[in-house]
């Protein structure tokens, strides 16, 4: 059954109170000096392939080209600390910008220095902006083609896999936006990702608050057309892709969960947030939005419970919507990513 950290009843009322408001060349052994002349096995069955590999050292950049979307697709790519060995792989996907604007892992976080003597390979893709990092129905006017659960289910894994000399063990882990798409990805998947974590995730896409809540990120923020990514409110496809609705479907998968509840907590202040009006927007919109991640949040423990699969929650006795969260996030689940990872 799941297990839970904090208080479930207080989170209860809590939701309730604040549901009002939402609104190297890699170099080494097990490394490659490029793409071409050095790993042309670095290839998925439909086509989708490794370019090349920039940088030194154990911080690089691939540029994987995905068949499916027909682009390339950069990735920020931590090496393990022992090149020496085969390592396993954790996808670490940012939010809502996709890591096309600074509000990244590895510009907001400390992730770099956080798995210097860590024997796993961090992968991060930078793109999908607004996209959900699903399988669109159509291309976007705004958004362009979105074909993301098929490049993080079947092109890209067999890439990483080759290049990085990685032993095909892997798990995931996202914030916000993402925090349900490694849901549905491990639903999509079955067995590919040992573990999941989603920090600050709405699990729901079928209800009235999940639609909202993907409504204000794809449509208000991004401005794409829902009905181009799982068709109009009636199509099959916004059930399809709800993991609260499919939650059976993840037994098996390692699942860790955490939210906060909107109040303000230890990272609203000045020093971190920079100034006051950046302080005054995380406590009021980002306070709204946690507050709306953490009804989705107590439904999918719920679910989890009622179908007696085990589950790690982590209801925060406080927190807003940011990054300072979502590091302390990372930081506590990964004992739990590391066992389920063989580390």
């Amino acid at each position: 059954m799941p297990k839970f950290r904090g208080s479930g009843r207080r989170a209860g009322r809590i939701a309730l109170a604040t549901a009002a408001l939402t609104v190297l060349p890699l170099l080494g052994a097990g490394g490659l000096a490029n793409a071409d002349d050095a790993n042309p096995a670095a290839t998925s069955p439909n086509g989708s392939k490794l370019e090349r590999i920039d940088g030194t050292g154990r911080q690089v950049t691939a540029y994987v080209y995905s068949a499916s979307m027909g682009k390339t697709i950069p990735l920020k790519i931590q090496r393990p600390a022992d090149t020496n060995a085969k390592a396993p792989t954790l996808y670490l996907l940012n939010g809502a910008g996709g890591g096309e604007d600074s509000a990244t892992w590895q510009r907001r976080t400390d992730v770099a220095q956080f798995f210097q003597d860590k024997n796993v390979n961090v992968v991060t893709p930078v793109g999908g902006a607004f996209s959900y990092y699903t399988d669109w129905q159509k291309d976007d006017p705004k958004l362009g083609r979105n074909k993301w659960t098929t490049f993080l289910t079947k092109e890209l894994p067999p890439i990483i896999d080759t290049a990085l000399n990685a032993n095909g063990v892997n798990s995931l882990a996202a914030i916000s936006m993402t925090g349900t798409s490694v849901l549905n990805l491990a639903i999509a998947a079955p067995g590919l990702y040992k573990s999941v974590a989603g920090y600050s995730g709405c699990a729901e896409t079928s209800t009235p608050a999940g639609r909202a809540y993907i409504d204000l990120v794809v449509a208000s923020r991004g401005g794409g057309d829902l009905d181009n990514m799982w068709g109009p409110k009636n199509d099959p496809a916004w059930i399809a892709n709800d993991p609260v609705v499919n939650a059976e479907k993840l037994r098996g998968t390692k699942i860790y969960v955490s939210s906060g509840n909107g109040l303000p907590g230890p990272h609203e202040n000045l020093a971190e947030t920079g100034g006051t009006s950046a302080l005054a927007n995380q406590v009021l919109v980002g306070g709204a939005i946690e507050g709306a991640t953490l009804l989705c949040t107590n439904n999918l423990f719920k679910r989890l419970n009622e179908l007696k699969i085990p589950a790690t929650f982590d209801f925060r006795p406080n927190g807003t919507h940011s990054w300072g969260y979502w590091q302390d996030d990372l930081h506590k689940s990964w004992p739990f990513l590391a066992e389920s990872l063989g580390i």
